[in-house]
């Protein structure tokens, strides 16, 4: 199978990336077992991460596509540390304001905002299946929270998840999201995150996972 693992940043990855090379070459593919994998590094945010799939996608056939790397929970009964799989990704900011409501693109007929994972796999059966929302600026500010949990009501969220799926879904490429816990969403605090502890545990899982693909 030829897989293309992609993340925002290299350090979200790294660990599995040097766990199987030592030469890191973005045009390279790391045999694994019977899978052939192709690491891509998007670049932070939803623009770089459309645009970077776009060439990737463009360039070559895959059999399967996986997002990795951090989010944020707005639900404390999720452990930092923890893995989740983004099963449906909502863009949230697409859409207008009228006054103090909010018009999603569906409302006004205009598209989807919401996209989902193509792809089932046993290998995620132990993760827990959660909804993520994709924005431009993380949320840091208790009001623009509550408001965003009751319009939409999101387990995480991230800077790139919804961009991935819509790019696998015009590409007819499956795929699937794995993301570790690094903080809350709450006020931005960031003595209480724990990035290397979600960067280990996402990398312990693929490195223990892509080759039961």
């Amino acid at each position: 199978m030829k897989i293309l693992l992609c993340a925002a940043t290299y350090q979200e990855i790294e660990p599995f990336i040097k766990h199987h090379t030592f030469n890191f070459n973005t045009d390279e593919w790391i045999k694994i077992d019977s899978n052939e994998v192709k690491i891509l590094i998007t670049g932070v945010g939803m623009v770089a991460t459309a645009y970077a799939l776009g060439v990737a996608l463009t360039k070559e056939n895959f059999d399967l596509a996986i997002n990795a790397g951090v989010a944020g929970s707005f639900y404390k009964n999720i452990k930092i540390g923890q893995l989740v799989e983004i099963r449906e990704d909502i863009l949230a900011e697409l859409g207008a304001e009228d006054d103090e409501e909010f018009i999603s693109l569906v409302e006004m007929n205009l598209g989807e905002v919401a996209f989902f994972a193509t792809k089932n796999t046993s290998i995620t059966d132990e993760l827990r299946k959660v909804t993520g929302i994709t924005v431009n600026m993380v949320h840091g500010n208790r009001e623009s929270i509550e408001n965003i949990q009751e319009r939409l009501n999101p387990t995480v969220e991230s800077m790139e998840g919804a961009a991935f799926f819509y790019a696998c879904e015009e590409a007819q490429v499956p795929s699937i999201q794995i993301r570790g816990i690094s903080n809350y969403v709450e006020k931005r605090n960031r003595e209480n995150w724990n990035i290397p502890l979600a960067v280990k545990t996402l990398n312990d899982w693929l490195i223990a996972n892509i080759k039961k693909i």
